[in-house]
């Protein structure tokens, strides 16, 4: 009996992988279109509450408004351009509410506002980018520090709560953007840096545990002619 139980247990953590890759096989054409389909508004507040990641997470948006420089916050990030920080910049929408936007990546030596000033046109902007949803907490291993100005993850309502930016959650969004690779006078920061990549090996996880439940089928099989041998 518990072979056979073990075997039960072995065939549906197969089919749980089965169904794992159908659902992240349409996760990854779902984001494909979103990605490649033309920019929409960004969402405002009424649709904020409704907002998740199967919903929105890279819906390619547009957005005007005025970018609060003397308010950026810079998160370490490593890029295929080395090691460095995304600038993230507030901005003031014509709508009325505040998204953080990623405008992109600076490397360390260039950390200093005045390394990327040129890149800060005065007056209104549009921007166009991939929504993302806050990252909350910190990255792997390393916790946002706030009062220290060290920030590890894009943290939507911790970065807005320590820049003074609004009035969390009420007026700024809870999600930002990452600018797309539309140059900025100067050369920095560099925008259209998001890696859009989903680890697909439940085929692999499936064929293991089906391959396990066989092999434990094929132990009790044995096992039974052994002791219909030995009776």
């Amino acid at each position: 009996m518990a072979g056979l139980a073990v075997t039960a247990v072995f065939l549906a953590l197969g089919t749980w992988q089965v169904e794992r890759r159908t659902w992240k096989l349409d996760l990854i054409d779902r984001v494909e279109a979103r990605i490649h389909a033309e920019p929409a508004p960004a969402p405002g507040p009424e649709a904020w509450a409704g907002l998740t990641a199967a919903s929105a997470e890279y819906r390619r948006v547009r957005l005007t408004g005025r970018f609060a420089y003397d308010r950026a916050a810079l998160v370490q990030a490593v890029t295929e351009r080395g090691a460095g920080f995304w600038v993230l910049v507030p901005l003031v929408t014509d709508r009325g509410f505040t998204v953080l936007v990623n405008r992109g990546f600076v490397p360390t030596e260039s950390r200093a506002p005045a390394a990327r000033a040129a890149g800060e046109p005065d007056g209104a902007v549009t921007v166009t980018g991939l929504l993302r949803l806050t990252e909350p907490g910190g990255g792997f291993l390393r916790h946002n520090d706030p009062a220290a100005d060290r920030w590890f993850s894009r943290d939507v309502a911790a970065i807005a709560a320590a820049r003074g930016i609004g009035r969390v959650p009420t007026e700024v969004a809870p999600y930002f953007v990452d600018a797309d690779a539309t140059p900025n006078p100067g050369g920095l920061p560099v925008g259209g840096l998001t890696v859009v990549a989903f680890h697909n090996n439940h085929l692999v996880y499936a064929l293991t545990w089906y391959a396990l439940a066989a092999m434990t089928a094929g132990a009790l099989i044995y096992a039974l002619k052994g002791i219909r041998r030995g009776s």
